[in-house]
C-alpha cells in the first residue's frame, strides 16, 4: 500500500542516462515542488550498463543528468530508494542522493566501466564523500570492484537490507511524514554542505536556520 501523496519513479540502470529518464525525474520533481505533496518520493533502482553503454553519450546529456539529480537531491520532500540486484550506472547514480536507502540482499553496487576505467562521474564523487578513507570504495572507485549488500550496508552506503521492501517503505514513510518543506531542503543541504564547508563558514547558514525555528515556535505560541 503507497503512502499517501507518495510518488514512484522508476530509474533503470541497464540504460545510460537518456531525455526520457532525466524527463521522468523532473515530471516527479514538479509535481513535488507543484503540489506540495508530503508524501515521499520512493526511486526504485535495478540495473547496471553492459559493454559499449557509453557510446551515445555526449558530456551535454550528462550534463543535463547531473543536473536533475541535483533537483532530485533537493527536493522538498523526502525521498526513499529501493535497490535490488545489481546496481549501477543511472541506478547508482540515484541511490546515492537519496535520504533513505532501503535494499534487498540480492544487491550489487557497481561503478561502470568505459573503455577500460570507471566512469568518472559525481557517483564517484559522492561515493568517496559518503564512504571516507574506505579500501572498499577505493577499489571501487578505482578498479570498480561490486560492493554487496552487506558491504554497502557496513559502509553506510544503505540503511537497511530486507527482505520486506513493503514493510520497510511503511515505516520509512511513517518516519518522514511530519518532515517536508524547504525546511526539510535547508536541513539537507546544512547536511551536505558540512562535509566540505568549514565551521566558520557553515555559521551563517546555521544561524540562519536557528532563527526561522524560533520565528516559528514564537508564532506558534502567540496562536
Amino acid at each position: 500500500m503507497r503512502a499517501a501523496g507518495e510518488r514512484r519513479l522508476r530509474i533503470d540502470g541497464g540504460q545510460p542516462p537518456s531525455p526520457e529518464t532525466i524527463a521522468a525525474i523532473a515530471m516527479v520533481c514538479d509535481g513535488v515542488e507543484d503540489s506540495g505533496d508530503s508524501g515521499p518520493v520512493v526511486v526504485e533502482l535495478s540495473g547496471a550498463p553492459r559493454g559499449g553503454w557509453a557510446r551515445e553519450l555526449t558530456v551535454g546529456l550528462v550534463s543535463k543528468w547531473e543536473r536533475a539529480l541535483r533537483r532530485l537531491e533537493r527536493l522538498p520532500t523526502a525521498t526513499v530508494a529501493v535497490a535490488d540486484g545489481d546496481c549501477g550506472g543511472p541506478a547508482l547514480d540515484a541511490l546515492l542522493v537519496t535520504d533513505i536507502r532501503i535494499a534487498t540482499p540480492s544487491l550489487r553496487l557497481l561503478l561502470p566501466v568505459a573503455d577500460g576505467a570507471t566512469w568518472p562521474g559525481m557517483a564517484l564523487h559522492r561515493l568517496a564523500q559518503q564512504g571516507p578513507g574506505s579500501a572498499a570504495i577505493r577499489r571501487a572507485a578505482l578498479f570498480g570492484t561490486p560492493l554487496d549488500a552487506a558491504r554497502a550496508l557496513a559502509l553506510h552506503l544503505v540503511d537497511e537490507v530486507t527482505d520486506d521492501v513493503e514493510g520497510s517503505l511503511t515505516s520509512a514513510a511513517e518516519l518522514t511524514a511530519p518532515f517536508t518543506g524547504s525546511e526539510l531542503a535547508i536541513r539537507r543541504q546544512l547536511l551536505l554542505d558540512a562535509r566540505t564547508v568549514p565551521f566558520e563558514e557553515a555559521l551563517g547558514a546555521h544561524l540562519a536556520a536557528c532563527d526561522r525555528a524560533l520565528r516559528r515556535v514564537s508564532a506558534e505560541e502567540t496562536t
